[in-house]
Formats: C-alpha cells, sequence, structure tokens
C-alpha cells in the first residue's frame, strides 16, 4: 500500500508540473501507428438457434423423428474438440492487433477535439459449437481479420500531456467458417463478409518531442455479425431431423450476432 501511494504522489506531482509549464500547440495533423492486445467478450451461454421450416424466424427445436431434442446434449462458447461434449471445447485465444492512423487537431484552450481515421490488422477469434445425439458437432467461427474507423475523440491538454476519450464508426472484414463431424447431411453456407458497428474507448498521449507523441490508449469495439447462416440439407433420408419438417432442409446461426472484443494499446505518433 505505501508503494502505490509514493506512486499514485509522484504521478500526481509529474502531472502537477506538467500543468504549470509552457502549455503544448496540440493543433494539426498527425499520422500515427497502434500496437496491442486484444480479448473477446466472452459469452459462455451462447448456443446455436434453428429454423425447421425456413421461414426465416429462429426459434424451433430440431426434433428427432420419435420427437426427442435432436440437440440435447446442449452448446459450448468455443471449438468443439469432439463429437462430443463430455471432451469439452478449446476457448478462443487472445490476440493482438496493429494498424495505422491519420488525424487531425483543433485545440481551444485546454479542449482538443478532432477526427482520427484508422486502419487495423487483426487476429480476434470467437466459436461455437453444438452436439447432437447422433453424436456429432457443429462448430460456427467468425475470424475478424481487419477493421476501418472513423471516430472523434475529444479531450483535455495540460502541458505535454493529452486525456482524451474516442468513439465512432467501425466496419470489420469476418471471415466465416463452419465444421462439422456430421456426414449424413450436407452443409450449405452464406452471409456477409462484412459486419458494422462502433468503437468507444479512451487514452493518454505524451508529447516526448515537439513533433512526437507516445500514448496508451483502450478501445471497446461491437461490431453487428448477425447475417451468416449455415443450411443442412440432403442426401440424409427423409426421416432425418434436419429434413422432418421441410424437405429443403434446415438453417442455423449463431445465437449471439454481435462480435464484441477489448483492445490494448501502445500509440505513436508524429505532428505536422
Amino acid at each position: 500500500m505505501q508503494t502505490f501511494i509514493r506512486g499514485a504522489a509522484a504521478i500526481t506531482l509529474l502531472f502537477a508540473g506538467s500543468a504549470h509549464a509552457q502549455e503544448a500547440d496540440w493543433t494539426g495533423f498527425y499520422v500515427g501507428a497502434h500496437a496491442g492486445y486484444t480479448s473477446g467478450d466472452t459469452d459462455d451461454n451462447e448456443s446455436v438457434l434453428f429454423d425447421t421450416n425456413l421461414d426465416g424466424t429462429f426459434s424451433e427445436n430440431v426434433n428427432t423423428a420419435a420427437g426427442a431434442n435432436a440437440f440435447s446434449p446442449g452448446f459450448c462458447g468455443g471449438q468443439a474438440t469432439s463429437s462430443v461434449p463430455g471432451s469439452g471445447c478449446n476457448e478462443d485465444d487472445d490476440g493482438f492487433e496493429f494498424g495505422a492512423r491519420l488525424g487531425y487537431d483543433w485545440q481551444f484552450g485546454s479542449f482538443v477535439v478532432g477526427p482520427v481515421v484508422e486502419v487495423s490488422r487483426t487476429t480476434v477469434k470467437d466459436s461455437v459449437a453444438a452436439f447432437s445425439t447422433t453424436p456429432a458437432q457443429y462448430t460456427m467461427t467468425r475470424k475478424l481479420k481487419g477493421v476501418a474507423a472513423l471516430r472523434l475523440r475529444g479531450g483535455y491538454a495540460f502541458g505535454n500531456n493529452l486525456l482524451y476519450a474516442t468513439g465512432g464508426y467501425a466496419k470489420g472484414d469476418v471471415d466465416h467458417g463452419f465444421n462439422t463431424t456430421n456426414t449424413a447431411n450436407t452443409f450449405v453456407s452464406r452471409g456477409d463478409e462484412k459486419a458494422s458497428g462502433y468503437q468507444l474507448g479512451g487514452g493518454y498521449e505524451r508529447k516526448i518531442a515537439p513533433e512526437v507523441t507516445v500514448g496508451l490508449e483502450y478501445i471497446y469495439t461491437n461490431l453487428d455479425d448477425d447475417d451468416f447462416r449455415v443450411r443442412s440439407q440432403g442426401p440424409a433420408v427423409a426421416t432425418n431431423p434436419f429434413l422432418l419438417v421441410n424437405p429443403a432442409g434446415t438453417d442455423f446461426r449463431r445465437s449471439e450476432d454481435e462480435l464484441k472484443y477489448h483492445s490494448v494499446r501502445v500509440t505513436a505518433a508524429y505532428r505536422f
């Protein structure tokens, strides 16, 4: 505790000294880069939803010819390791991202505001698995390959320091995948590979030279990814659970239609 208090006091003195220092000018264009750590916003209660009559409503159970729930073994939030749930699922790994940005700031007294355009490459991965009584596993996976964002940021400048909040529009490039151990049916997937949403966050930036800044930033990203579908169809027999209600097959999708993750980044920029 004493160490924490001493550290907090030192930071306070540093900021106080900066506040009395000559005010830096934050107005102008800048180009920069960022790199950091990403963590998915996991949902252990996620499942797979089914549309057995192909009316666009995903609210039905897939039943066997005897009337039992064909997916009674349940679901897991991850990549299935076998055809039975008892062997568990591999959880989604945390990843990393890196990217570049271009922005412009206006300074009004101690207040700084401006737009920033950003592109990022990521390794965000999110899976959900379903288990049927056959037994078989059905895993739906989405990988976020990249994100483009247009945000506004605004903050308070004191000396060579800037504390800010940021938020705006984001659009992601998503690679959807599906795999199963079911060999009786064929599976056809469809859907948009783009997902749109928003980003919110904040950060701290410090000038280490008149034209150079470094900083630390947190960003929360939420993308609406509700378009991907998989259809299970023949050539299985007519009593196959996926074909009982509608011989054309059964559609299924993820219950969680938002792709959410957190990013902690280090930043660097050159100001003109």
